[in-house]
C-alpha cells in the first residue's frame, strides 16, 4: 500500500512567533515557574474573554479542580456534569469525594441539556439535596445553551463553571465562550485550538475568587519570611516558558477559528446530502469554532458505520476518532445518576453510536482536506473493501 504523510486529527500549529518570545525567557532568565509571560498571558485571555481576570494554571483539569474546591465541594456533594464529554470534566468531582450526577445532550448543539438539567434539579430538590455545582461542558468548539441553562441555575441558585476546554475563540449571543460561568474553563493541551504544549486557565469576573485560585495553586505559601502554609496547596501553576507560547499562540486564535470553520466547510458540502450523515448544527445566535468537525453516520442508511470509517481511514494513515464516550456509560461511572433528554431515550448514547471526529487541524492543506474527503468518498462507495 501506497504510504502517505500521516493526517492527525488536530495536532499542535505553531504560529512562528513562539520562539521570539521564549528567547526573551531565556533572556531574562525567566526559566522557573511563573514571571512576566505568564502575568502578560493571564491579562490578555481575560481581556479576549471579556472578564475581569484570570489565572494560568497547569491543565484545564486542574483548572476545574481548583473551581470545585472554592465553591465548597466536598466528600458527599452532589455536582452534576454534562454526561457527552472527555473524563477530564468528571474527575475533579471525585477528586473531592463528591458525586457526579450525569445530563444528558439536546439534540441541537450535543450539548447539556436544558430540559435533561431541568429534571434533574427537581429530582434532588424533592430529595432535599440540591447539588453544589453545574459543569457546562462546551462540546467540540460549540456553546452549549447558555441561555437557558443560566435560567435554571440562576432560578435554583445553584453556581455554573462553563468547561469551555475545547470552545476558546467560540460566542453565543456575542458573549465569548468560558464568560458565563462563575467560573470559566479552559485548555491548552497539544490538541486544543491553541496550545502552550500543556496548560490551562481560569477566568472569571470574581477578583477575589482569582485570588484565592492564584493562592492555592501556588501551594497556599503564607506571606511570610519563611515557608509557612495554613492550607492545602497545589503544585498547579503554568511556566513561564509554557506562557510565552501561549502569548503567541492568542494572537492568532482568530485565524485558527476560522481556519476550522473552512475545513468543516469543506467536509459539510460533500457529505451533508448524502443520505444517513448528519453534521453537529450550530444553534442560532452561536459561533462555533468547529474546533472538530463531528458527525453521524447512520450505518443502516449508508452502509457503513462510523467505525468502518475510522478503520478504513487509519489504513490510509488518516486520523479519525468517535465522539466522546459518554460518562454515564464508562465504567468508572456506571453506578451514578443519569438524566436523559426526554423519555424518547438518550441522546448522548445515540450520538456515540454513530459520531466520528474528522481531521480538522488549522495546519490542514487544501490538499490534506481532498485527501481525506476523497478517501471517505472510496469508503462509502465500497463498504470499506479496498
Amino acid at each position: 500500500m501506497v504510504q502517505h504523510k500521516k493526517i492527525y486529527l488536530s495536532p499542535p500549529h505553531m504560529s512562528g512567533n513562539e520562539l521570539k518570545l521564549i528567547k526573551e525567557a531565556f533572556r531574562d532568565n525567566w526559566i522557573a515557574p511563573l514571571g512576566p509571560h505568564v502575568d502578560a498571558f493571564e491579562r490578555e485571555v481575560a481581556a479576549y474573554a471579556g472578564v475581569k481576570g484570570a489565572v494560568a494554571i497547569s491543565s484545564g483539569t486542574a483548572a476545574l479542580h481548583l473551581s470545585l474546591i472554592y465553591l465548597g465541594v466536598t466528600t458527599g456533594d452532589i455536582v452534576f456534569c454534562s454526561t457527552l464529554t472527555f473524563a477530564a470534566s468528571a474527575n475533579p468531582i471525585l477528586y473531592q469525594r463528591a458525586l457526579p450526577v450525569f445530563i444528558d445532550s439536546e439534540p441541537d448543539s450535543w450539548n447539556m441539556s436544558p430540559q435533561a438539567l431541568e429534571r434533574a434539579f427537581e429530582h434532588y430538590k424533592m430529595k432535599g439535596q440540591m447539588p453544589k455545582a453545574v459543569i457546562v461542558v462546551n462540546l467540540y468548539g460549540q456553546s452549549a445553551n447558555m441561555e437557558a441553562i443560566l435560567e435554571i441555575c440562576q432560578r435554583y441558585g445553584v453556581p455554573m463553571i462553563e468547561d469551555a476546554a475545547e470552545s476558546l475563540g467560540a460566542s453565543y449571543k456575542g458573549k465569548k465562550s468560558g464568560s458565563f460561568g462563575k467560573f470559566g474553563i479552559y485548555s491548552f493541551n497539544g490538541n486544543k485550538i491553541i496550545t502552550t504544549s500543556c496548560g490551562g486557565m481560569v477566568i472569571s469576573d470574581d477578583e477575589e475568587a482569582l485570588a484565592k485560585i492564584r493562592f492555592w495553586a501556588s501551594q497556599s505559601r503564607d506571606p511570610a519570611i519563611y515557608y509557612q502554609h495554613s492550607e492545602l496547596g497545589f503544585n498547579y501553576r503554568l511556566s513561564n516558558i509554557s506562557a510565552a507560547i501561549g502569548r503567541a499562540q492568542l494572537r492568532v486564535l482568530d485565524q485558527r477559528v476560522e481556519k476550522r470553520r473552512e475545513i468543516f466547510k469543506s467536509y459539510y458540502q460533500a457529505f451533508s446530502k448524502r443520505d444517513g450523515i448528519k453534521f453537529m448544527g450550530e444553534p442560532p445566535n452561536c459561533h462555533s469554532t468547529r474546533w472538530l468537525t463531528a458527525l453521524m453516520v447512520d450505518s443502516a442508511r449508508t452502509g457503513v458505520s462510523f467505525i468502518q470509517i475510522i478503520q478504513g481511514l487509519a489504513e490510509l494513515d488518516i486520523e479519525a476518532r468517535p465522539v466522546w464516550k459518554p460518562m454515564h456509560l464508562q465504567p468508572l461511572y456506571k453506578e451514578y445518576s443519569y438524566f436523559q433528554h426526554s423519555e424518547e431515550g438518550s441522546v448522548s448514547d445515540l450520538l456515540f453510536q454513530q459520531g466520528l471526529c474528522l481531521p480538522s487541524g488549522s495546519s490542514l492543506t487544501k490538499k490534506d482536506i481532498e485527501r481525506v474527503i476523497k478517501s471517505i468518498s472510496e469508503i462509502l462507495r465500497t463498504g470499506h473493501k479496498y
